[in-house]
């Protein structure tokens, strides 16, 4: 029978594990990396619709002072992650964004991006850009108060997630009408951040919208990236240079899209800003899992794209700790890991893009077979049918670099028990 463990040996054990596992980077290796750590990720508390919490709420303070510890040099936050909705808008408010000014220069961490809660509140059961004039002027004196908190922390992106801009029944609402009113609304955050940073002699902020196919309301108007590139483009903005993208890594697998081709097009827009960075599962809900766990290859095949058009942005751990991992466990494994995951993944890409079996490959297919005067298809088909196979030894070769299979790692002596797989 194996030995109880007390709560301290239980502690003591996941730090050895950790330790043995390896692939961990030092905190000043892992602050070259533009990496934020949410404060809504690190202080969730495993709380859901069928899940009550299985962890203690935690303060802005605690939750920076340990990303700094970790090396996490990023921090975001939701306005009412760190401000109470009745000290919003109010001279409390600023005391508070003081206190955390305070924290974020103790601990050596900067504030990357801030977002609005335009969701949970009962006030947007019907979305912020509601039939109701009431409604909708609180929005903007919201969105307009997030620009300023912005500005505040020294922000240089706010993040729009219109959860609720959509419907549950059908023939509600107009949904064009519904469209133009929210764009009043970015309007107004646009022109207050270019008021305050006029008066602040700061930059204006990089505004981003992030998209999701579904939940809460039954149908969302803005439900993909390339919605909300229609929508930057649709000519409702006032000043669409100032707004762009950030999409989720999750969001666009949820509804069955290919996350790289939805950072393709965000990127020959020039709009993709900001990135949230998760795994999950294709057709399912918002499980927001830690990068990687789910699908290193695909993740290796996003950052392979990001790295070859020159992305710099932030990459934000939109995720959440899973229920059965402590409150100790969140700051010791579950932020390096996800974090020492991501590192690896991005040098990886690097070596791939590198990598001579698919530069030599690519080069190939791209070159071609010398028949580009040939007057008929099958003439061109069979000139290049043979270089078409590199697709897939291209596929094979990206697995081997993932595996490290093309350093040499091969199982050729199996365990004793694994021996009846084999035939001599």
């Amino acid at each position: 029978m194996e030995k109880e463990l007390s709560a301290g040996d239980q502690r003591a054990l996941v730090d050895r594990l950790m330790a043995s596992c390896g692939g961990s980077y030092t905190p000043e290796v892992r602050r070259r990396y533009f990496i934020s750590g949410p404060q809504w990720a690190a202080a969730y508390q495993g709380q859901a619709l069928f899940h009550a919490p299985v962890r203690r709420a935690i303060e802005p303070d605690e939750v920076i002072r340990n990303l700094s510890e970790i090396g996490i040099a990023w921090w975001a936050t939701h306005d009412i992650d760190i401000i109470s909705a009745a000290d919003l808008l109010t001279d409390r408010q600023n005391l508070i964004l003081d206190g955390i000014s305070e924290s974020l220069k103790r601990y050596g961490v900067r504030c990357s991006m801030v977002t609005g809660e335009t969701f949970f509140s009962p006030v947007w059961a019907a979305g912020p850009a509601a039939e109701q004039p009431e409604v909708r002027a609180y929005a903007r004196r919201r969105l307009e108060n997030v620009v300023e908190i912005g500005h505040r922390l020294g922000a240089s992106f706010i993040v729009y997630w219109p959860g609720t801009l959509g419907y549950q029944l059908q023939g509600v609402i107009d949904e064009t009408l519904m469209l133009q009113r929210y764009a009043e609304l970015l309007n107004a955050a646009c022109e207050k951040d270019i008021q305050v940073a006029q008066t602040a002699g700061r930059s204006t902020m990089r505004h981003c919208l992030e998209a999701k196919p579904f939940e809460p309301q039954a149908e969302i108007l803005l439900p993909t990236t390339d919605a909300m590139l229609n929508f930057i483009a649709s000519g409702l903005l006032e000043h669409p240079e100032m707004v762009g993208v950030n999409p989720e890594y999750l969001h666009e697998l949820m509804w069955g899209g290919a996350p790289r081709a939805a950072l393709a097009r965000a990127l020959l827009r020039g709009k993709l800003w900001h990135f949230d960075i998760n795994d999950g599962y294709r057709l399912k809900h918002d499980v927001d899992i830690g990068v990687g766990l789910v699908n290193p290859l695909d993740w290796l095949n996003v950052l392979m794209l990001l790295r070859a058009h020159g992305y710099n942005g932030p990459f934000n751990l939109d995720y959440k700790p899973p229920r059965t991992t402590s409150e100790y466990g969140v700051f010791r494994v579950s932020f390096p890991s996800a974090v020492d995951r991501f590192i690896t993944l991005w040098e990886i890409a690097g070596e791939a893009l590198a990598d001579p079996v698919i530069c030599e490959a690519t080069r190939a297919l791209e070159a071609g077979a010398g028949a580009s005067g040939a007057s008929d298809g099958d003439t061109v088909f069979e000139a290049n049918k043979e270089l078409w196979t590199l697709h897939e030894l291209i596929g094979h070769r990206l697995v081997q670099i993932l595996l490290g299979q093309h350093r040499g790692r091969t199982f050729v002596d199996l365990a004793p028990e694994h021996q009846e797989m084999r035939r001599d």
